[in-house]
């Protein structure tokens, strides 16, 4: 238990997001594994209801543009294709492991709170920001 703790925290700490391994501290601290895993993907999923929300407001701001939206329906596609590829790639060493689960989640909550920021840059853009893929809040 206590090497599953170590190599969780491992994989928090170098994670590409700080704020991630923050949140991943307290189900580094769990009893068993049964208990890291459930925290950690609970934590993907209140991540993931956060995603979907900013998702679907998003959406809704592109109603007016129909090309501007399948980019966007497209590009979450890939994106959630590329999430789960690159955790499984990520987490390859504890494939078929008990602690392969946690992982796995936790990965995916690191990618998933920095699409979280992408979307929260989306819509906070200024009005005529070029490079903001969607327009401003009215």
């Amino acid at each position: 238990m206590r090497c599953a703790a170590i190599l969780i925290a491992g994989v928090a700490l170098v994670s590409p997001n700080f704020a991630f391994a923050q949140d991943m501290s307290k189900c580094i601290e769990m009893e068993t594994q049964g208990g890291m895993t459930e925290c950690a993907i609970a934590a993907l999923n209140t991540s993931d209801k956060k995603l979907n929300e900013l998702y679907k407001r998003i959406e809704a701001r592109l109603s007016d543009d129909a090309d501007t939206k399948k980019l966007l329906i497209q590009a979450q596609r890939d994106w959630i294709r590329f999430r789960d590829a690159e955790c499984n790639f990520q987490t390859a060493g504890a494939a078929g492991g008990s602690i392969a689960p946690a992982l796995v989640a936790m990965c995916m909550d690191g990618l998933t709170q920095s699409r979280i920021e992408d979307f929260e840059g989306y819509l906070n853009c200024e009005e005529g920001d070029l490079s903001c893929p969607i327009p401003a809040a009215n």
